[in-house]
């Protein structure tokens, strides 16, 4: 519990320091769409997020650099009420676990964790023994569960075969996870996560969109660890031939495409599971904005889920439900590769220099190098 205590510590100083900086819509960086007002994935009633960071240096040189990020579609009442989702698996070098059961039954029933690669396990198991914990069993006197839980590799920066994420450590993002700014960058799951040669992490956006006469909410979250520099585009600008490797004294080893990113899209529209499958293909648009050719060793997953016809999952024997027609999703589809493309965007501009295992080094998205590329190819946008 010491290192628990420890991480908990870290986490809020961390979080002050990434909060208080600025996001992508400040530095001047264009994005198309109306944002809701946190711009975030809780713009999203209901939904809401949790993250536990872990930074530490111990003895022998090891540099821990890791944590867990948990988004739970309805709150606590996730406990009890699953919501409509699906997953799309762009490039599947990577892991979702529970995708098969989500894939056939079209239900999420329950959160979606993030954390590094070695710690998926610990994290499932972790998020059974917390939903046993929360309440009784059920009529069978055991609470069955699949978790849904993604990985990227963050081995780079941080001593990934120590282990060092434990069940407390997914039992505190979930226990704290809330609605209102999620903190982004080097945080959570995306403590030790680099996207296109610079540090990266988490990071989230929304979309404000009217279908007919309704209005709906998409929000986006992601975990952004992929991609090589000479290909990042940011705002149609070629960022990454502009600012190359050699410019940034990055000493992490270069992989090419091989990293991963974990996209979570989260709507109150009223979709199916089809739909949300074709919401959630989406995402990959926005990774090809980004200068993504999702590469052979890139785990490119992606998952939506709908928070509406929350009486339509809870098990009954005949249920309604209210869908929208397929002819209208359109609005809902330029919203997710809107909100994905700012949320990866929003994790670079958040996140921070980071020194980790072996001696590597990732650096920053340098913001005023950024600036300078934007007012350059006319792509500017004077913050409001």
């Amino acid at each position: 519990m010491i290192r628990a205590t420890a991480a908990l510590a870290l986490l809020a100083t961390c979080s002050v320091a990434v909060a208080d900086g600025p996001r992508a819509r400040e530095l001047g960086v264009p994005f198309e769409g109306t944002p809701g007002a946190l711009d975030a994935i809780t713009d999203v009633a209901g939904v809401t997020v949790g993250q536990v960071t872990l930074i530490e240096d111990l003895p022998g040189g090891r540099k821990v650099r890791t944590g867990v990020t948990a988004v739970l579609p309805r709150g606590r009442q996730s406990l009890d009420t699953p919501a409509y989702g699906a997953w799309f698996p762009l490039n599947g070098n990577g892991e979702m676990t529970g995708s098969a059961w989500l894939e056939e039954s079209g239900q999420l029933e329950g959160p979606v964790m993030l954390t590094n690669t070695y710690s998926v396990g610990v994290v499932r198991d972790a998020v059974i023994a917390w939903r046993i914990r929360a309440g009784a069993a059920d009529s069978s006197g055991y609470w069955w569960s699949l978790p849904v839980v993604a990985e990227t590799w963050d081995g780079d920066l941080n001593d990934i075969n120590g282990f060092h994420v434990r069940p407390e450590h997914a039992w505190q993002a979930l226990d704290q996870a809330k609605g209102g700014q999620v903190v982004e960058g080097n945080v959570g799951g995306g403590t030790g996560m680099s996207c296109h040669e610079f540090k990266c992490g988490i990071g989230t956006s929304s979309r404000s969109t009217m279908v007919g006469d309704r209005k709906y909410m998409l929000g986006a979250l992601v975990q952004a660890n992929y991609g090589t520099r000479e290909t990042l585009r940011i705002a149609g600008v070629p960022v990454g031939q502009d600012i190359p490797v050699s410019d940034s004294a990055n000493t992490a080893p270069p992989h090419g495409d091989s990293g991963s990113i974990i996209v979570v899209l989260a709507t109150d529209a009223p979709l199916l599971p089809t739909q949300l499958k074709r919401v959630a293909k989406r995402a990959s648009l926005a990774l090809g904005r980004m200068g993504s050719f999702a590469g052979n060793g890139s785990g490119d997953m992606f998952i939506a889920f709908s928070t509406a016809n929350a009486a339509a999952v809870n098990g009954g024997s005949f249920v309604q439900l209210e869908s929208l027609g397929n002819d209208y999703l359109d609005p809902l589809f330029i919203a997710a590769v809107q909100a994905t493309e700012e949320a990866i965007v929003n994790a670079m501009v958040a996140a921070r220099d980071m020194h980790g295992q072996d001696g590597h080094f990732t650096p920053a998205l340098p913001h005023d190098r950024l600036v300078e590329l934007l007012k350059r190819y006319g792509r500017y946008a004077p913050p409001p």
